[in-house]
């Protein structure tokens, strides 16, 4: 099965059915989504919607308050998590009229209007340590801002705060959950954010990612990461583990009941599995994982430490080909639909139909952007051009054990021509390429690897386009100018 197929065949279905089986007779634990917008050429926001509902999705949590976003989330019926971005907590951290703004824009207009919010997630992993402390002194300051400006728009007890946080905001001094307790370097702020969580009947979300404990520690128990059982489980006094999510959690709860606080709600706000951008991120070990989970959580049972429903949120709806590449090539491959809309894997949420394409997607002509035939790769216009394309697209599907790891060197510089091309809106000029590159009706696409067309973009977004458009001919120019001067 192609990583980019919705489509995987009689067995594939049987597969889904069966599964969808197993947790129908459990009953299902409703599920959310994590929508992120980070792309160059986002699907309609409506259409959006009705894929989350298609698929059984009953609650969506977003990372800002997009007014596209918002108006399409009207009526819907889902229960909604809108996110203030991390650079505004210093503004909602000093300013209680900036809060109080924040909260009437983009929190009581909706409610009023029929968005169903139910948590308002300040600020997005403030505490992970790669951002060397920018966040610690405004994060707190800007939830209890926020939650008083909840409490003035007459909404404190229908909506409340919450702050995403990564799972190394706590640690177990060893293997055993029993010994978790809050990192030391911020424990008392922990501390003052776990209580005012409580005082206000709040949550705590954490975000638990077994794929990059594998991603990076090459000595990771790759079946640990999995909920099929494994040969070493942890024991833990009368607890056992034999998946990494039941221990990470659960190190959670511990650390909160060792400080007071063992009842305090938990959301999961983000767990998944990526498809593409590095050798385990791919569809197969995806679906193993997200259906795995899904069946998990499905019985209801929770975790030693803390029995009953899980409340979680899938990470995520639909890859982003504009999220930065810092954490690894993996981060734009993050959802169980491609950019377009398509299921990369089957996946029962409820539904033996498996996963529901969204529906009436546009795209642009079938034609993509390729290497000509007669240039040679001895040329040494090429190195350049393919640099450019890549800085300016998005290459993360090439590399080793990727989805289009197996090209020749052609195809190689073809995806990366098609990617640019297709980025800007298939104009003539962006397949040009010093003359190295031409059209064709041809697809080159090829088992795994996908060579997308680009969709066309409801034109609520038509300014991101143009922006993006504005830089690509900014560049253009640019080089041009550059070309003059060599000749001059």
């Amino acid at each position: 099965m192609g990583s980019w197929s919705g489509h995987g065949g009689a067995a594939a279905a049987a597969a889904a059915a069966v599964s969808w089986l197993c947790l129908a007779a459990v009953g299902v634990e409703a599920i959310g989504a994590n929508w992120g917008t980070q792309t160059s050429h986002p699907l309609p926001p409506d259409t959006v919607v009705q894929m989350l509902k298609d698929n059984g999705f009953d609650r969506v949590k977003l990372f800002d308050a997009e007014d596209g976003t918002m108006n399409a989330l009207k009526k819907s019926g889902l229960e909604v998590m809108v996110g203030i971005p991390n650079d505004l907590l210093a503004t909602m951290a000093t300013s209680m009229k900036a809060a109080n703004n924040w909260v009437d824009q983009n929190v009581s207009s909706f409610v009023n209007d029929g968005v169903k919010i139910r948590y308002v997630a300040v600020g997005n992993e403030p505490f992970l340590e790669t951002y060397n402390g920018s966040f610690l002194q405004t994060t707190f300051p800007a939830i209890r801002n926020i939650q008083s400006a909840l409490v003035r728009a007459g909404l404190g007890t229908q909506v409340k705060v919450t702050c995403p946080l990564n799972a190394d905001v706590y640690q177990s001094s060893t293997s055993k959950p029993s010994d978790g307790d809050f990192r030391t370097d911020i424990h008392d702020l922990m501390l003052t954010i776990v209580k005012f969580l409580s005082d206000t009947g709040g949550a705590f979300t954490v975000n638990i990612y077994p794929f990059i404990s594998l991603y990076t520690d090459p000595n990771f128990p790759v079946d640990y990461a999995f909920f099929e059982g494994n040969s070493q489980p942890i024991v833990d006094g009368s607890a056992t583990y034999t998946n990494m999510f039941d221990a990470n959690y659960d190190t959670l709860i511990w650390a909160l009941k060792k400080n007071g606080y063992g009842n305090l709600p938990v959301i999961v706000g983000e767990i998944g599995w990526p498809t593409d951008g590095d050798e385990h991120a791919n569809a197969q070990l995806a679906q193993q994982f997200n259906q795995g989970f899904l069946k998990h959580i499905a019985t209801g049972q929770g975790t030693p430490m803390r029995p009953g429903p899980v409340d979680a949120y899938l990470f995520s709806l639909i890859d982003e080909d504009e999220k930065s590449i810092q954490p690894g090539n993996f981060e734009r491959h993050w959802g169980i639909f491609t950019y377009d809309g398509l299921p990369k894997y089957q996946l029962s949420l409820g539904s033996p139909r498996g996963l529901v394409r969204a529906k009436n997607v546009k795209y642009l002509e079938k034609k993509w952007c390729v290497l000509k035939p007669s240039v040679s790769l001895a040329d040494t216009r090429l190195p350049d051009s393919i640099s450019y394309a890549c800085s300016l697209a998005d290459c993360t599907s090439l590399g080793y054990k990727t989805s289009c790891g197996v090209l020749d060197t052609r195809s190689n510089i073809s995806y990366a021509f098609n990617s640019f091309y297709q980025k800007n809106d298939q104009d003539d000029v962006a397949c040009g390429f010093s003359n190295l590159a031409t059209t064709t009706g041809q697809d080159p696409s090829t088992g795994t690897c996908r060579f997308g067309i680009m969709i066309e973009v409801d034109s609520a977004f038509s300014w991101k386009l143009q922006h993006n458009r504005s830089n690509y001919f900014l560049m253009l120019l640019l080089v041009l100018l550059q070309l003059c001067l060599s000749f001059s």
